[in-house]
């Protein structure tokens, strides 16, 4: 397998390496409903929403719970499809990040919902082209907007939560127009689930989807 882990030795100490995820700086911060939303629609129904934040596993791992999503698929978005491949991807320079794709019924949870997910459990959104361990544009915090809607809604939760202080520094998430969205190859999906005993995701990973448990009881759902 291409991708290095994040290894716990049996002593207790840790051998960073190339890397995928890390442990929320978020957990036990309180973030406020975003004060522009999308009201919950009507009829059930299937919309998308592209976020990025580190890698892809951690985030899919914690989207997978939560209520009113349907799917969750990692991938690249922000770069060419001839250079949507792990190993590529993995050099820094192809301006894609790692992403995931969530499809979900927007009769059941909202974007601005989503968001907040995003900003409480599944990131750090003050890191600048890095989570944790993992360094380089690969690992931006980033929201790929699909329409004016989600825009508006993505840019006034950022600067709710600035104005707000709810981080101890300026959120760094980037705001851009989904370009296209490219699957990753088949053994980075649902890696978490397929692979909890690993010492990376037990470290970096699970502590997300108990967090979001923890904080979200109400959107929380059990696979």
């Amino acid at each position: 397998m291409s991708r290095a882990l994040l290894a716990m030795t049996l002593t207790g100490l840790f051998i960073t390496m190339p890397a995928c995820g890390t442990a929320t700086a978020t957990a036990g911060r309180s973030l406020p409903n975003p004060l522009v939303d999308a009201p919950l629609a009507t009829t059930k129904g299937e919309q998308t929403a592209v976020i990025a934040g580190g890698c892809f596993w951690g985030i899919q791992a914690v989207f997978e719970h939560v209520k009113g999503v349907i799917s969750v698929s990692a991938g690249y978005s922000g770069g060419a499809a001839e250079t949507a491949h792990y190993e590529m991807v993995s050099e820094g320079n192809t301006g894609h990040a790692e992403s995931v794709r969530i499809k979900y019924d927007p009769s059941r949870i909202s974007y601005g919902q989503l968001l907040k997910v995003y900003f409480a459990v599944a990131h750090d959104p003050t890191e600048l082209n890095r989570q944790g361990p993992d360094t380089g544009t690969q690992y931006r915090s980033a929201i790929f907007f699909g329409n004016a809607e989600q825009k508006s809604i993505a840019d006034a939760y950022i600067a709710q939560l600035n104005k707000a202080g709810v981080f101890p520094r300026p959120i760094v998430t980037q705001v851009v127009a989904l370009k296209a969205f490219y699957d990753a190859e088949g053994y980075h999906q649902d890696y978490a689930e397929h692979h909890p005993d690993e010492p990376y995701i037990a470290i970096n990973d699970l502590p997300k989807v108990a967090e979001l448990k923890k904080q979200f009881p109400e959107l929380y759902v059990q696979r």
